[in-house]
């Protein structure tokens, strides 16, 4: 196993894309552990690894949220977002934190968060008033609710490795989310007080009913998607589709902003995205065969164990090291390499694997915003033209909110699984 980790190390520090990563660590697994026979296996095992009904919704999610943000939805959003909440001090910072949250419904992507809403915001807050560091490092926290709030690429890829229902771990992270986003938005109260930021003009009713007219055809697609799945009309991959019709018809006929010209764009960019996606899955398949081979799932859990045998403990160090992993690595490739050994972890301290999936997740998806891999993060520096220390910096207290809804979540259990547990997930 050293070779292994050996190789995933050397080469995930080189920069090497990561499905290139886990498939040269396997290889040499293989080749130093006199296992060669074992490489017939592996297109076997890519195949079955994404040969699952459910990855469908994948490439058709992506093409919902990649449709929508073609169809200005982002503007709608925020435009809705700043009549409700932009008459209040610090109203564009409230504005910032829930068009994140209503975002996230649509496309559950906290790269295309950040990159849609941040080229609007931040210099919109900026001019306002507002610090810049601040408004990017809003920006930037923010647009990890993304994959809290369904629909979710990692929710997904996790129910897949896991066995797990989607519609599940759908439900289990809507309180998270807006657990963050409330945060957020309470935080952004205090600073804009304490640092005096403006407020906007109160906006009239006639201002409130047209754009919520204009926002709410956008904000039908999350309902459509959890109203479908869990009134039994839809299985998550026909939600999936039917999400991606309806996407398509509410940016080319509604909206009328989706040119022939995007659209091939939308495919385009849907299609690298997905394949991207599913050969890092199909990968999961390589690596789940060399950790049982090892024993890995059993030897960690083993090690824990031999550490403390409290449940409390044992979330902790797993809590760590998430953090640790999602500031190093993308959060999909992380996924990969924790789940397996986890879900042996999870089982033998009575964790219900819908908890485990959000905890995993939530853990993992805090890295977007943090140094040194940070996407988001180096989406939004590049967005304000500042560097990316000043804006990590700023983005302490943020963090700190995600860590305590993190906290509490992992220690309150029922706020996770009561909305599972109430449609019988």
């Amino acid at each position: 196993m050293g070779a292994f980790l050996s190789a995933f190390a050397v080469f995930l520090v080189a920069g090497v894309p990561i499905v290139v990563v886990l498939g040269l660590a396997a290889l040499a697994y293989v080749v130093f552990n006199d296992q060669m026979h074992l490489i017939a296996a592996f297109p076997q095992r890519m195949i079955a690894g994404v040969d699952q009904f459910v990855l469908l919704t994948v490439p058709l999610f992506i093409l919902a949220g990649n449709l929508m943000n073609a169809g200005s939805i982002t503007e709608k959003i925020i435009c809705f977002c700043q009549v409700l909440v932009g008459r209040f001090r610090g109203g564009l910072a409230m504005v910032n934190v829930l068009s994140s949250m209503l975002f996230a419904g649509v496309s559950g992507s906290a790269t295309a968060d950040s990159a849609a809403l941040g080229s609007v915001l931040v210099p919109g807050m900026k001019k306002a008033g507002y610090d810049a560091e601040y408004a990017a490092a809003l920006t930037s926290v923010s647009s990890v609710i993304g994959p809290i709030i369904p629909p979710s690429i990692q929710m997904i890829v996790f129910a897949v490795l896991s066995g797990t229902s989607v519609a599940g771990l759908f439900l289990a992270g809507i309180v998270p989310g807006i657990l963050i986003g409330v945060g957020l938005m309470l935080h952004a109260v205090w600073v804009a007080h304490k640092r005096n930021y403006p407020r906007e003009k109160a906006s009239g009713s006639s201002e409130i009913l047209n754009a919520a007219m204009g926002a709410w055809p956008a904000l039908m697609l999350p309902v459509i998607i959890l109203g479908g799945i869990l009134s039994g009309v839809f299985t998550p991959t026909e939600a999936a589709a039917v999400a991606s019709l309806y996407a398509l018809f509410i940016s080319a006929v509604v909206y009328r902003s989706l040119t022939w010209r995007s659209l091939v764009s939308v495919l385009y960019d849907t299609s690298v995205i997905s394949s991207v996606i599913l050969l890092v899955v199909s990968m999961a398949s390589i690596i789940s065969f060399v950790f049982s081979i090892e024993q890995i799932p059993e030897q960690v859990a083993e090690a824990m164990f031999s550490i403390s045998e409290n449940k409390y403990v044992i979330l902790a160090m797993i809590t760590v090291g998430l953090l640790v992993l999602g500031a190093l690595m993308e959060p999909i490739g992380a996924l990969i390499l924790v789940v397996p050994v986890l879900l042996e972890v999870g089982e033998l301290i009575g964790l219900d694997p819908l908890h485990l999936g959000v905890i995993v997740v939530m853990n993992l998806v805090i890295g977007l915003a943090t140094p040194p891999i940070g996407l988001c993060l180096f989406i939004v520096c590049s967005i304000a033209k500042l560097p990316i220390e000043k804006v990590a910096r700023a983005s302490l207290p943020q963090l700190g909110i995600c860590l305590l809804v993190l906290v509490l979540i992992t220690l309150v259990p029922d706020l996770v699984l009561f909305l599972p547990r109430y449609f019988n997930f």
